[in-house]
């Protein structure tokens, strides 16, 4: 497994994973998930990238790091490919993720996700991420954040 930046060869498996994650585990897309697969390219202009771990020519996972503002990067979409196996590569693409947002000025890393999501919660925890409440959770299957200052 190597783990590399976005590749457009890649990019239709990256919104595949993320809607196979988040239709089994919520059951439909909300807005701002389309708008993300749509904006994929103009997002990348910006600044955003999208790790990818590849084994054989085949995607295996993938994360995402964008800039927000004010030295905030959000570290988001995070899937893996339901048909393979891919022990490790989750942590794998988030580190790299984590990694560029840093290398890119990031002061504050955040993260929206859901309390039932375990094993992803693991890895946010793992690489230094702590419990923040906030006002407004933005997805209507956001319940939980987490945020990790970088300086």
């Amino acid at each position: 497994m190597e783990i590399i930046k976005y590749d457009s060869k890649y990019k239709k498996d990256f919104i595949q994973f993320n809607k196979d994650w988040i239709i089994d585990n919520f059951g439909f897309l909300e807005n701002e998930d389309i708008e993300t697969f749509e904006k994929i390219d103009e997002e990348l202009a910006n600044g955003a990238m999208i790790y990818f771990a590849v084994a054989e020519e085949t995607a295996l996972a993938c994360c995402m790091a964008k800039p927000m503002e004010n030295g905030t990067w959000e570290i988001c979409k995070l899937a893996s490919n339901n048909s393979r196996p891919h022990k490790g590569c989750g942590s794998a693409v988030f580190e790299a993720a984590v990694k560029w947002a840093i290398n890119h000025g990031a002061k504050r890393l955040f993260i929206l996700s859901n309390s039932r999501l375990k094993a992803a919660i693991h890895i946010y925890k793992k690489f230094g991420f702590k419990e923040i409440k906030l006002d407004d959770y933005e997805y209507v299957r956001g319940d939980i954040a987490f945020e990790r200052i970088t300086d």
